[in-house]
């Protein structure tokens, strides 16, 4: 590297205005993927809950349109048009093209609200290749075009004959410079859309995608408590749904539950409609104020003996539950808003859950004990477990050694190396010939695991390819999982482009997500994409990882009149392993993608669906679905 001596000030870059934004978008979205796409859609969104938190705005339509924008319209106060004292520009440009604006920071424009950042709709201008607002107010509609962050009109305005009011913002991401294709999702919207109009009850919420003519409306007057009916009506509840809410100055506490059959339950968390999947000092009082209430019942009905108590993980068996509060000042931990900071809140959550458990349950006691004996039955079986655990510690699976069938790298810093688990021996073979043999290990697997979900702790801790794969981590699992022993900084999945291979990767996501959810979290678990065809013409081969770019090749090709030859990739053992190595595992030129939990419980209830006991569901949902099926390998 060249030596800089002269450094001095002209070396310092001001990034103006936007500029840092489009610099640097995944500190403000998180990706430019599918999470960060969306991700544009619910900023303007939260601008619109917003309004209806504060009582302004009853009704929301999200509108997909067929070039792939996005429309967003909500009949709040509409945002000020008028000039900014300081800065001397509207309202509207201002909270457009300023990070850190909004009427969201000093509490009197908002008593809550879930976007105090001030960066989201600006955020989302400067991501936008093209954006057009439309403000309503006082009789007059007030619009402005913008292209990247930057104003290209001047704010114009005209009188209508209407009373309405609102804001309506069109965005169109920019595909040429920071996303790397714009396509929404319905469904992804579809469920934030749905989450929020329980969590906003009384609320309208249309949601309209004029690509395939669906059109969705979503008003629940019940709130959290239709929410949670919806999400335990196959789930076999014990109870009937026990509700409970609070309202001072400066918060709202809601609170709904219910008790199942279900070995494993549901806590959710939403602060000023932010679902807080990484929890916070809210959900640590929720918790607290659940255990010490049926701590003391338990004792008092003779559950329990002096010297015993029942743990979080006892009391929560079964548990389906949803926290719903909203607070003036929510001080979210860094801009993606997912894990509550505010200290006093722990105390007020654990009071309000406890003492309004005590009013309801000690008014009811014969649903006080069938709580009671379901919480004595988790705790019996994890006793239980336990004792079985500590026979598992004698498993081989357990000690130092690494099994057989793992072609280790020679690199011992876990930081520089990385573990692809492949599809088969065959693949397996050319994946240990082909890779990197300093940073990349290889560990085959033979045929499809066990699944996860429906499979005993025992059962899968006897399994041979789980052992190895547990072995090969180095972390351990259950009681002894330990995230920094994990001896990979990259686990990537490595399977066939196939119905089998999608099975093997979906038992495998299956595993990770029951037992080793951790290194999900800690953004360690990847998925190769290997190339579908193999395009070879004149002197040139050309690998394609996807139908869409297959068909504009050979577009391409024809149109130019030259003659090639197509192949399609079955399987990873098909390839060399030069071919492997270049297409799939070469970090300069492969296709990884990280796995993440963007929505944790959604990714829970589709693999309960899919691959769980429950057949009636499973055949409800492919009942449903099949039809939006486009291929089917048999």
């Amino acid at each position: 590297m060249e030596e800089i001596r002269n450094y001095d000030a002209s070396f310092i870059k001001v990034l103006e205005g936007l500029e840092g934004v489009r610099k640097r978008p995944s500190m403000y979205i998180g990706s430019t993927s599918t999470e960060g796409l969306h991700h544009l859609v619910f900023e303007v969104l939260d601008n619109s809950i917003d309004e209806a938190m504060a009582g302004f705005c009853k009704n929301i339509i999200v509108t997909i349109n067929e070039d792939n924008s996005v429309s967003v319209f909500d009949d709040g106060r509409g945002i000020p048009p008028d000039l900014h004292p300081q800065y001397k520009v509207s309202g509207i440009e201002l909270a457009l093209t300023k990070l850190h604006a909004g009427g969201k920071f000093d509490g009197k424009a908002y008593k809550v609200s879930g976007g105090l950042h001030g960066v989201g709709v600006s955020v989302v201008n400067a991501l936008s290749k093209e954006l057009y607002v439309e403000v309503y107010r006082e009789g007059k509609k007030y619009y402005q075009t913008y292209s990247r962050g930057k104003p290209i009109t001047e704010l114009k305005e005209e009188p209508i004959n209407s009373d309405i009011t609102g804001t309506f913002i069109k965005f169109k991401p920019d595909d040429e410079e920071i996303f790397e294709k714009i396509e929404f999702d319905y469904e992804i919207i579809r469920e934030r859309l749905l989450t929020l109009s329980f969590l906003n009850k009384g609320v309208k919420i249309v949601l309209v995608d004029t690509r395939t003519d669906k059109r969705e409306e979503f008003c629940f007057e019940g709130g959290i408590k239709s929410y949670l009916e919806e999400l335990t009506k196959d789930k076999n509840p014990l109870i009937e749904t026990i509700y409970f809410n609070e309202e001072r100055e400066n918060y709202y506490f809601e609170v709904v539950f219910t008790y199942t059959s279900q070995v494993k339950g549901i806590l959710l968390s939403y602060v000023n409609s932010i679902n807080t999947i990484e929890g916070g000092t809210h959900l640590t009082g929720f918790k607290s104020g659940f255990t010490k209430f049926f701590n003391e019942e338990g004792l008092k009905f003779d559950f329990l003996k002096e010297d015993e108590v029942y743990t979080w993980d006892d009391v929560s068996e079964g548990l389906y539950s949803i926290l719903n509060i909203k607070i003036t000042d929510p001080q979210f931990e860094g801009q993606t808003k997912t894990k509550l900071g505010n200290s006093w809140i722990k105390k007020e959550i654990e009071d309000f859950v406890y003492h309004n458990l005590l009013t309801i349950l000690e008014k009811n006691p014969n649903i006080l004990k069938i709580i009671l004996k379901r919480i004595d039955l988790a705790k019996k079986a994890r006793e239980a477990a336990r004792k079985a655990r500590e026979i598992v510690r004698k498993k081989a699976f357990l000690d130092d050694s690494l099994p057989g069938k793992l072609a280790d790298c020679s690199e011992r810093d876990p930081e520089k190396s990385e573990l692809f688990i492949v599809e088969g021996e065959s693949a397996g073979g050319s994946a240990k010939q082909g890779r990197d043999r300093k940073t990349q290990a290889i560990l085959p697997i033979k045929g499809k695991i066990l699944n996860a979900v429906k499979s005993t702790v025992n059962k899968l801790l006897d399994n041979n390819e789980i052992k190895a794969l547990i072995a090969s981590l180095g972390t351990g699992i259950l009681d002894n999982f330990d995230i920094n022993k994990l001896r990979y900084k990259k686990i990537i999945i490595m399977t066939d482009a196939d119905v089998d291979g999608s099975h093997i990767k979906t038992l495998l996501l299956a595993f990770f997500w029951t037992y080793l959810r951790d290194i999900i979290k800690n953004g360690n678990l990847f998925v190769a994409q290997p190339p579908l065809y193999k395009i070879t013409y004149s002197k040139n081969i050309k690998y394609i990882y996807s139908e869409e770019e297959k068909d504009c090749e050979i577009e391409k090709l024809s149109k130019e009149g030259v003659k090639f030859n197509i192949n399609r990739y079955k399987g990873l053992g098909e390839m060399n392993p030069d071919e492997l190595y270049e297409t799939t595992m070469n970090v300069e030129s492969r296709i990884i993608k990280k796995v993440t939990i963007e929505d944790a419980i959604k990714a829970k209830e589709i693999i309960d669906t899919l691959m769980g006991d429950n057949v009636s569901i499973r055949r409800s949902f492919i009942e449903e679905h099949a039809l939006e099926v486009k291929e089917i390998d048999i």
